[in-house]
C-alpha cells in the first residue's frame, strides 16, 4: 500500500484478491482529507482507473473541493485487468464477437466484493449515495450496472461511451441501430426508476465513422439516441440529463480530464458555495 497526499485530498493505493475475476484488483481511493464520517459523504465508483493519474485526478478534486465547488467525495478507481473487454460491457449480454462474456463476473465483484470491502475499510453501513462513471467501454459497464441497480446508484457518468456496441455486427445486412444496440434495448425494455441522473460526454474527434451517412460521427449519434431512450422512459432532460458535447473533444484521457469537472459540479456541487 502506498499513498500520497494533496492539500484536500488523500490518495491509497490498495488492492483486492477478487474470486469473481480471479486476479488481484487494484484500486485507488482519493479521500478528502476534511471529512470525518464517510457514511455523510457520497462514493463515485470509477472504471479505467488506471487512467485517472495521467489525467491529474487528484489535482482535480483538489481544487474544486479546495475552491467548494462540489461537497467532499470518496472516489475510487478501479484498474482494468488484461481481460478488459470481457469484462466489461452489459452483464450477461455479450456482444456478437463474445465480448462482456464477463460483464456479468465484474458486476458480481462490484457487489459481493468492492462495496463491502470499502465498508469494511471505513468502518460504515454504508455511503451516503453511490455513483459510477466510466471512459469508453468502461462508461457502458458503467450504465449498465447503474441502470440495472437502481436502488443502489444515483448517477451515471458516462464519458465517450461505447454505446455503439451490438448484438449483430453493423455489415450484416438485417444490422439494425433500432434493434442491435445492446444498451438502448436494455433500456427500452427496462422501467423507469425515480432518482436516477445520467450524464454523458462526447467529442466530435471520438471517431470518424458515420454508418448511416447523416454527417454526425456513430458515437454522438449513439449517444442522442440514447438520451432519446431515456426521455422517452419519463427522464427530464433538463433536470436528470447533462450531456456535454465537445467540439474539440478526442477519445483520449486529456479530453475526459477536462470533461470530468462539469460532471462533479453537477453531480455533487456544494450547495452552500454561492
Amino acid at each position: 500500500m502506498s499513498s500520497e497526499i494533496a492539500s484536500h485530498v488523500e490518495v491509497k493505493n490498495l488492492s483486492i484478491d477478487s474470486v469473481c475475476l480471479n486476479r488481484k484488483v487494484l484500486i485507488d481511493i482519493y479521500h478528502p482529507l476534511l471529512t470525518i464520517d464517510a457514511s455523510t459523504i457520497d462514493l463515485l465508483l470509477i472504471n479505467d482507473g488506471q487512467d485517472l493519474p495521467q489525467m491529474d485526478f487528484a489535482g482535480i478534486l483538489d481544487e474544486m473541493i479546495g475552491r467548494k465547488h462540489i461537497s467532499p467525495i470518496i472516489c475510487v478507481g478501479i484498474h482494468a485487468g488484461p481481460q478488459r473487454k470481457m469484462e466489461y460491457g452489459i452483464a450477461g449480454i455479450p456482444d456478437f464477437k463474445g465480448r462482456g462474456d464477463m460483464a456479468i463476473d465484474y458486476t458480481s465483484f462490484v457487489f459481493t466484493e468492492l462495496l463491502p470491502f470499502l465498508v469494511r475499510h471505513y468502518g460504515i453501513s454504508r455511503f451516503r449515495s453511490n455513483s459510477f462513471a466510466g471512459f469508453s467501454l468502461g462508461g457502458l459497464m458503467a450504465i449498465d450496472i447503474v441502470w440495472t441497480h437502481p436502488r443502489e446508484f444515483m448517477f451515471a457518468a458516462v464519458f465517450s461511451g461505447s454505446l455503439w456496441w451490438r448484438s449483430l455486427d453493423q455489415t450484416e445486412p438485417e444490422y439494425d441501430d433500432n434493434k442491435h444496440r445492446i444498451i438502448h434495448q436494455l433500456i427500452r425494455k427496462g422501467n423507469y426508476h425515480p432518482g436516477l441522473k445520467f450524464f454523458f460526454q462526447c467529442g466530435n474527434k471520438d471517431e470518424n465513422r458515420d454508418r448511416n451517412n447523416n454527417g454526425i460521427i456513430d458515437s454522438i449519434d449513439d449517444t442522442r439516441d440514447l438520451i432519446k431512450e431515456l426521455i422517452n422512459k419519463g427522464y427530464d432532460a433538463a433536470k436528470d440529463i447533462y450531456y456535454l458535447e465537445m467540439e474539440d473533444g478526442s477519445h483520449d484521457v486529456p479530453t475526459w480530464g477536462r470533461a470530468f469537472p462539469t460532471f462533479l459540479k453537477w453531480a455533487f456541487s456544494n450547495s452552500d458555495n454561492t
